[in-house]
């Protein structure tokens, strides 16, 4: 019996190789124009080029490139077929690779394959996510298609790999329309592709359907491309770092183009200006968002390490290396003993083995630092510093911490200055750890842009009141530059107090007090002559179930294993507990739907309006009871703090002065 999908496949890859031979293109002289002939290895070459044996110059340019060896690719090179042949390369690259082959695609993490049709439809946008339509254009599956045939050998991978490649370039030319230029065009787009280009370029080239003519279109394309970014840089933020560290790296791996000195030198000079003005002082980049943070520190080291391999490290100058330690520093504190960061901003949770990875890489290029190595060997080595809690006032990053383990009990609190794109309108949020397990994830990104639905959607995660912190008629935050006034640590107390002028006519000044390394007190003032409702709100994880008890203003989770946390309002004036919708959003395009709730009273006048909050980790099933009792010195208004809160019968004494 016929088995009708199997034949219809087969035929569809006849054909696909047919086309493959069809597309061949004649190499003439103009094939060389890239090439720089005069560079060592190439001697063969020249002399064929010379002698107008342009053929035989394309074929003896193919076996320089496949015994070339001193040149590294970060991920994939020549002389390791051991790491590949007969390997599995994971389920995920394989259903890639595997529905390549049909031409569904796989744009973007976020979202399943799409069929973009037998004749490639390159403009096809399935969902209106502008960043599946970008997206397409970054090509990832062709590293998985190299994969799969590094691991098997089979050459139907490397013959629609061929047809792919010429497929997109015959119709996604530049110039073809402003639409389709915006699109694949994207700077961006352009140094994901000269990004991955080398690695595909390592994974096929042994292969047959690798012919002398297939090598001078792609050493074409590649050059084509690389050349349009210099032209056309991102005019600031992550992008232009993406794109500059790209363009050095394929002057780096691709020493052999006329134009490779300028591109590893455009490459340098965007990247020492950059790291100057998008990284500030204390090592924080400057989107204030953890995920870009790490990603620009990746930026940051693959640049140096293709200068390194280009041998033009020096052209970075010591600053430039002392820059990343300082944001790998600040990784390390800002982390949790699961390896995940807050979720502050644009940022999603990521695998522990990754983390530890790039912790292992970064250890190696700064080996003499205990705390990195601590991180890179889970612990089993290096050196853990003489201090707990952490503060980087710069941006407004601020680590409360008991300890480095998996028992720790850890707050990281955002509270920093204006910041691009990925930052949200959040000043004031946190997220807690304790013993094993994040009590109050941050509520994350969910999607980027695209039309109208869909950016609705992503604006839902961006408004300040799903964030925990104070709001004002429940409206966004218009300012988000805090003043730090205050940072204090001691053995029993640390202590930050910041103001953020976060409403025309009001602002947020809230202190945060670690307690006995064990509990926090969260004091909010709302300052100024606006008027409207008042919110502090708070966030929990999905699987809390907490109990409400609005009558004690008070909400306490329920987990089994007894690692519970209280969070209850102590005021004393009329303030209302309320149930909030709350969802969080751990990978893109992926929303759960979690707890939330809100603390709330109005502000009639010009008064300054205080809230006080206990955030109160607890071991067992009965959440404590929690009373306070102001001492006669005790002054909210003038930030004199004198407390005695009254813990399951047992008193505590809370004294501190909030000024500057």
């Amino acid at each position: 019996m016929i088995n009708l999908k199997k034949t219809t496949a087969l035929l569809f890859m006849l054909l696909t190789a047919c086309l493959v031979q069809a597309q061949e293109m004649t190499i003439t002289k103009a094939s060389f124009d890239n090439i720089n002939l005069a560079y060592p290895g190439l001697k063969k070459v020249n002399q064929l080029f010379n002698s107008g044996k342009y053929d035989a110059a394309a074929k003896e340019l193919l076996t320089y490139y496949r015994n070339r060896k001193n040149i590294r690719n970060s991920d994939f090179n020549l002389g390791e077929e051991a790491q590949f042949k007969g390997k599995e390369i994971g389920k995920s690259n394989q259903e890639k690779a595997d529905n390549a082959l049909l031409h569904q695609f796989q744009p973007h993490k976020g979202y399943g394959f799409f069929d973009f049709g037998k004749d490639i439809n390159w403009d096809y946008w399935p969902i209106k996510d502008n960043e599946i339509r970008w997206q397409l254009h970054r090509v990832t599956w062709w590293t998985s298609m190299g994969l799969a045939y590094r691991s098997s050998g089979d050459e139907k991978y490397a013959k629609e790999w061929v047809f792919q490649f010429r497929d997109w370039e015959k119709k996604n030319y530049l110039g073809r329309s402003v639409d389709n230029d915006s699109i694949a065009w994207r700077p961006l787009e352009v140094s994901e592709r000269i990004q991955s280009f080398p690695g595909v370029f390592n994974l096929f080239i042994v292969s047959p359907n690798f012919t002398p003519a297939f090598l001078m279109e792609f050493l074409n394309s590649f050059n084509k491309q690389t050349a349009y970014i210099p032209k056309h840089y991102s005019k600031e933020g992550n992008h232009l770092l993406f794109e500059a560290q790209r363009v050095l790296g394929a002057g780096a791996f691709f020493p052999e183009f006329k134009q490779s000195p300028e591109w590893r030198k455009s490459g340098i000079d965007v990247l020492n200006r950059e790291i100057k003005l998008q990284v500030l002082p204390d090592g924080v980049q400057w989107e204030l968002s953890p995920t870009y943070h790490v990603g620009c520190i990746e930026i940051f080291t693959k640049a140096y390490n293709a200068a390194k391999m280009a041998g033009v490290e020096n052209e970075f100058p010591e600053s430039y290396i002392k820059t990343i330690e300082k944001m790998v520093f600040v990784t390390a504190n800002i982390s949790f003993p699961n390896y995940n960061y807050p979720m502050f901003g644009d940022t999603w949770v990521v695998d522990k083995n990754v983390r530890i990875k790039q912790f292992a890489a970064w250890s190696k290029m700064f080996p003499n630092d205990g705390l990195i190595e601590y991180f890179a060997t889970e612990g089993a080595s290096g050196k853990l510093p003489d201090y707990l809690s952490n503060a980087f006032p710069n941006g407004g990053l601020y680590t409360f911490r008991n300890g480095w383990d998996n028992k720790a009990t850890i707050m990281v609190l955002k509270a920093g200055p204006p910041a691009e794109f990925h930052s949200q309108p959040d000043n004031g949020t946190f997220e807690l750890w304790v013993k094993g397990r994040n009590f109050t994830p941050d509520t994350g990104c969910y999607i980027y842009s695209g039309d109208a639905e869909v950016t609705k959607m992503r604006n839902w995660f961006r408004q300040t009141k799903v964030h925990s912190t104070l709001t004002l008629n429940n409206e966004n935050m218009i300012i988000t530059k805090a003043r730090q006034n205050q940072w204090k640590t001691s053995k029993n107390l640390d202590i930050v107090t910041y103001t953020n002028p976060s409403y025309n006519d009001l602002d947020h000044q809230r202190s945060v007090l670690f307690i006995d390394q064990k509990y926090f007190l969260i004091i909010d003032k709302a300052i100024g002559k606006a008027t409207g409702n008042l919110g502090i709100h708070f966030q929990l994880k999905e699987d809390s179930k907490p109990v409400f008890d609005k009558a004690n203003n008070k909400v306490y989770t329920t987990y089994a294993d007894g690692n519970n946390l209280l969070i209850q309002s102590l005021n004393s004036d009329k303030v209302v507990l309320n149930k909030e919708e709350g969802k969080i959003s751990y990978s893109y395009a992926k929303e759960t739907p979690r707890p939330a709730f809100v603390f709330e009273k109005p502000k009639k006048d010009t008064a300054t309006q205080s809230f006080i909050s206990i955030v109160y980790p607890y071991d067992g099933n009965k959440a404590p009871e929690i009373t306070i009792q102001p001492n006669s010195d005790n002054d909210f208004e003038k930030g004199n703090i004198s407390l005695s809160l009254i813990i399951d019968g047992k008193k505590s004494d809370v004294k501190a002065n909030l000024q500057d």
